[in-house]
């Protein structure tokens, strides 16, 4: 097992992407604190996966309950040795028409919280000293805009930049800072986003995911199991060369 009596965290855990991660890390020995905001959801897996898991409400919006998750993880397990900074939203709109709370909220939750729990994170694994994976998800919208999706763009751009620059100042801990950048993927998040081109585009409710699921070249949407494998890659020693990169997982979509 790569990841055997490894600490590691998963925001976002409790769902989508991040369920499928929390599931992997299990599987490769690792103890797993499924952190996310829905904490009913995330309770309902740790009971499932039983005493290597453990639930903590997280609002990456609120630097007490950052600390709240490190506190309870070390607390829990006595350390801190992987962070899969997963916790994400989103939201679109034509430029005339995007409100400041919706700029605020999506770069509150996509840049803000992702940046200060990495922070927190990173404080942990140089107080430890023994190192550390920190994995962050970006999105193949931060590699390009989109007319109708600049904030959630720009937010992502944000993450893959902060994933350079934590890379480079981090690797002298021996603390590994790298990132993922997926395509389209059938998420519960994808059908709010389906929803909202609908609206936009006066499309009929499913036809952007058809129309995105199609233009991939692997021939289909992603799914969250796709993300097992370069998870579990760059939370492992096998990743111990690679700093300041984002990994596209995304069939093809992309390439840079």
């Amino acid at each position: 097992m790569k990841l055997k009596d490894k600490v590691a965290i998963v925001t976002g855990g409790a769902r989508g992407i991040g369920e499928a991660v929390v599931r992997a890390y299990c599987a490769e020995g690792a103890k797993v604190v499924i952190a996310d905001i829905e904490i009913a959801k995330a309770q309902e897996i740790a009971s499932e996966l039983g005493a290597n898991a453990l639930a903590v409400q997280l609002d990456v919006r609120d630097s007490k309950s950052i600390s709240s998750l490190i506190s309870a993880t070390v607390a829990k397990f006595g350390g801190v040795d992987i962070l899969y900074n997963n916790a994400g939203v989103f939201d679109m709109g034509p430029i005339l028409e995007v409100s400041e709370a919706s700029f605020d909220k999506v770069f509150a939750v996509n840049t803000r919280g992702l940046f200060f729990t990495l922070q927190a994170a990173a404080a942990q694994m140089v107080k430890q000293g023994r190192g550390g994976k920190i994995i962050n998800m970006a999105s193949q919208a931060g590699r390009r805009g989109e007319g109708l999706v600049a904030v959630y763009c720009s937010s992502k751009a944000a993450v893959i930049s902060l994933t350079q620059s934590a890379g480079l100042d981090l690797i002298k801990y021996r603390i590994n800072v790298n990132g993922i950048a997926p395509g389209v993927v059938d998420t519960p998040m994808w059908d709010n986003v389906d929803a909202l081109f609908a609206k936009y585009e006066h499309l009929p409710v499913g036809e952007k995911k058809r129309q995105v699921g199609l233009a991939v070249p692997a021939g289909r949407m992603g799914l969250p199991d796709d993300f097992r494998g370069a998870a579990v890659f760059l939370a492992s020693s096998d990743s111990d060369y690679v700093v300041a990169q984002t990994l596209n997982v995304d069939g093809g979509n992309w390439m840079s």
